[in-house]
C-alpha cells in the first residue's frame, strides 16, 4: 500500500510502506549500487538485446543536448522546465528497479513540469515534443505530470529523429482527475529510447495511458500504475509496429494498492521483416487490502511475413478472492483466412485484402485513444509501415 506525506510547500508525496511482493518488478532502489550492471539472464532482461542499448544500461557517458523539447500548450495548462533538485521530483512514489531508470534520474539535469490546474477542464492537447539531435550523444531525462483535483485534460508526448535516451516519467492524478496521456514513440531508425513512466491515482480519478511504438532501433517502455485511494480507474492502451531489425518492447505493471480499483490493459502489434522482435508482458498484483477490484490485461500479435518473433508473457498475482473479476488474454498469429477468403472472394487482391486487415486489426484500438488530433496521423503511420514491406504469402503456411 501507499501513505500520502506533504512537505511545507503542500507537495504531496507517496512513501511505499509496503514491499512488492511481484516477481516480475523487483524492489526498487535510488542508490545506483543496487542495481548491478545486468547480463541478460535476469527475469526483467532477459528479452532485452542489450548489446544494442548503446550503454544505457552500463557506463555510457550522459550529455545535454541529445533532444530538444518544444511545448504546445492547451489552455490553462502549464510547463515548467525546473532544476534537478525541484521538489516535486518522486511525487509520483517511483522508484527506479532498473539500472537504466536509476541512471537516469542521478543524471538528469532538469525536470520539466506539467500541472493541469484543479478543476480545470481543458480542450485539445498539450504537446511535449521531443525532437531527437543525434545518435551520438546519450541523453536523461525527467518529466513530471501532475493533473489536480476535479481536472481533465490530455497530454501528448511525442517523440521523434535521432537519439540515444534514457527517461523517467512521472504521472499524479489528484482525486477525482480525468488525465489522458499519451506516449508516440515515431523515432528515425537508429534512436534508442527506454523510458520508465509511473503513475499514481488518486481517489476516484481515471487515468487512459496510451502508448505508440513504430520507430527506433531499441525501443523500451516500462509503464506502472499504483493507486493513492478506492475508487481509482486505469486504461493502457498500446500499439506497435515492428519492422525488419527494430525490438519493440512493453513491459506494464498495474498494483491493485486500493480497494474497488479498477484496470483494463489492451495492446495490440504488428511484425514484418526479417529479425522483427516485440515484447510484451504485462503483470497485475492484487494485493490483499484490494477488495472488490477489476481488472483485464489482453495482448494481440498479428504476424506480417515470416522471420519474425513476438513474445507475448500476461501474468496475475492475486492475494485475495474477494474480488469482482481478473482476466488475461494473449493471442500470436497470421492473418486470419476466414477473413482473406471473404474478402478475395469479393475480388480484392490478395495484397490489398492483406492492407484491410491490419487496417481492421488497429481501427478499433485507434478509435479508442480519443485524441482526434492523432487518430489520422496513426492511421497514416500504419500505411506508411505497410508500404515498407510488400506482403507476401506465407513460404510455410505458418506464422
Amino acid at each position: 500500500m501507499t501513505a500520502t506525506v506533504s512537505n511545507e510547500a503542500g507537495v504531496s508525496r507517496a512513501l511505499e510502506v509496503d514491499k512488492v511482493e511481484s516477481h516480475l518488478h523487483p524492489e526498487g532502489s535510488f542508490d545506483l549500487a543496487d542495481h548491478p550492471v545486468p547480463t541478460g539472464m535476469e527475469e526483467i532482461w532477459r528479452f532485452t538485446p542489450l548489446k544494442r542499448l548503446r550503454g544505457l544500461h552500463a557506463e555510457a557517458a550522459f550529455a545535454d543536448g541529445a533532444t530538444k523539447v518544444e511545448a504546445e500548450i492547451a489552455g490553462s495548462v502549464t510547463v515548467e522546465h525546473l532544476g534537478a533538485d525541484a521538489d516535486v521530483r518522486g511525487i509520483s512514489g517511483l522508484v527506479p528497479t532498473d539500472r537504466v531508470s536509476a541512471r537516469a534520474w542521478a543524471a538528469a539535469t532538469g525536470v520539466t513540469l506539467v500541472r493541469v490546474p484543479a478543476e480545470a477542464v481543458v480542450e485539445g492537447a498539450t504537446v511535449l515534443r521531443h525532437v531527437g539531435t543525434g545518435a551520438e550523444l546519450a541523453g536523461a531525462g525527467h518529466t513530471v505530470i501532475v493533473a489536480e483535483k476535479f481536472s481533465k485534460a490530455t497530454v501528448v508526448l511525442d517523440f521523434e529523429g535521432s537519439a540515444v535516451l534514457a527517461e523517467n516519467i512521472e504521472i499524479v492524478l489528484e482525486d477525482g482527475a480525468d488525465l489522458t496521456v499519451v506516449s508516440l514513440q515515431d523515432w528515425a531508425d537508429d534512436a534508442v529510447h527506454h523510458s520508465t513512466q509511473h503513475a499514481r491515482i488518486g481517489r476516484d480519478a481515471t487515468l487512459k495511458h496510451v502508448s505508440v511504438s513504430f520507430g527506433g532501433d531499441v525501443v523500451r517502455h516500462d509503464a506502472t500504475a499504483e493507486y493513492a485511494g478506492p475508487g481509482g480507474s486505469v486504461e493502457m492502451l498500446g500499439m506497435y509496429f515492428a519492422d525488419e531489425g527494430q525490438h519493440i518492447e512493453h513491459r506494464l505493471f498495474v498494483d491493485h494498492t486500493a480497494p474497488k480499483t479498477k484496470s483494463n490493459v489492451i495492446y495490440k502489434g504488428a511484425l514484418q521483416g526479417q529479425g522483427a522482435h516485440a515484447v510484451w508482458i504485462g503483470n497485475v498484483l492484487i494485493r490483499k487490502v484490494a477488495e472488490g477490484i477489476e481488472t483485464y490485461e489482453e495482448n494481440r500479435n498479428l504476424v506480417l511475413t515470416d522471420g519474425c518473433q513476438a513474445d507475448s508473457v500476461p501474468n496475475l498475482e492475486i492475494e485475495t478472492g474477494e474480488i469482482e473479476g481478473a482476466g488475461h488474454a494473449s493471442a500470436t498469429g497470421r492473418f486470419d483466412d476466414n477473413q482473406l477468403f471473404y474478402l478475395r472472394s469479393r475480388g480484392i487482391e490478395e495484397a490489398e485484402a492483406r492492407r484491410l486487415v491490419v487496417h481492421g486489426f488497429f481501427n478499433d484500438l485507434i478509435g479508442r485513444i480519443g485524441v482526434e488530433s492523432l487518430e489520422a496521423k496513426l492511421t497514416e503511420t500504419v500505411e506508411a509501415e505497410l508500404a515498407k514491406n510488400v506482403l507476401k504469402p506465407f513460404s510455410d503456411g505458418t506464422a
